[in-house]
This record gives structure tokens, C-alpha cells and sequence, in this order.
């Protein structure tokens, strides 16, 4: 076989705690032939990245190669999108401080205007 003719898949990053291994879910869907409905399928590869370049939730694409492993018949081929990282909140406060400088302060936020106090209560209705 040709390697262009290879079979290839497009999935999702589930796993990367292997060094030089990725664990990829691809999602597929079929028609059941029984009710003639869409069914979605999944199912996992171990696929081969060289450079320990695919983060957990990456769209990438791996093709078949021979055995790498025992469980490792296909590679990375490219990384076709990769997942944007959520930064806490507490964590970026504590970059930017750091870029400003420890001698630097960050300005109070302005404190809201006080309420006027609430109006009193009814008098309690007295029993006969």
C-alpha cells in the first residue's frame, strides 16, 4: 500500500500521560439497520507523536502505519486544531501583578454608595 492510501482518521485527544503516545477518540455515525436511524459510535487509537506535541482535547488527524507497538498501529499526522486553554482567574491577577512590578499597586475599585437604612416595620398587631 501506498502511504497516501493509508487509512486516516480525524478525532479528539482523550489522553496523553504516555511519553511519545496519545490516546484519540473518533466518533463516527451509522445508520442502524434494524430502525434506520443514526447511531453515534466511538472508538479509541493509541496513536505515535514523536514530539510530545498534542495537548487533551486537540482535533488531530492519525494515519495507519506498520506496528509500532502492541497497541499502537497509527501516527500523528498534524494537530488541526488545538483546544484553547482556560486560565483561572486568581492565576492571571497573580501574572499581571508580577508583570506590573511588586512596587507597583493596584488602585482600590470605588466602593458602592451606602443604602439608605430600610423603613421600619409595621407594629406587630396586639393580641385581644
Amino acid at each position: 500500500m501506498e502511504r497516501n492510501q493509508r487509512t486516516s482518521f480525524q478525532g479528539t485527544v482523550t489522553s496523553i500521560k504516555m511519553n511519545k503516545t496519545i490516546a484519540v477518540t473518533v466518533s463516527t455515525e451509522r445508520n442502524d439497520p434494524l430502525y434506520n436511524k443514526r447511531v453515534g459510535y466511538s472508538k479509541k487509537y493509541y496513536a505515535h507523536d514523536e514530539k510530545n506535541e498534542a495537548k487533551v482535547g486537540d482535533v488531530v488527524t492519525i494515519a495507519s502505519c506498520r506496528p509500532i507497538s502492541k497497541t499502537k498501529r497509527f501516527r500523528l499526522v498534524s494537530i488541526d486544531k488545538h483546544v484553547v486553554e482556560l486560565v483561572k482567574v486568581e492565576s492571571a491577577e497573580a501574572s499581571l501583578e508580577a508583570k506590573e512590578g511588586s512596587a507597583a499597586e493596584i488602585a482600590p475599585a470605588p466602593e458602592a454608595p451606602k443604602e439608605a437604612p430600610a423603613a421600619e416595620k409595621a407594629p406587630a398587631k396586639e393580641a385581644k
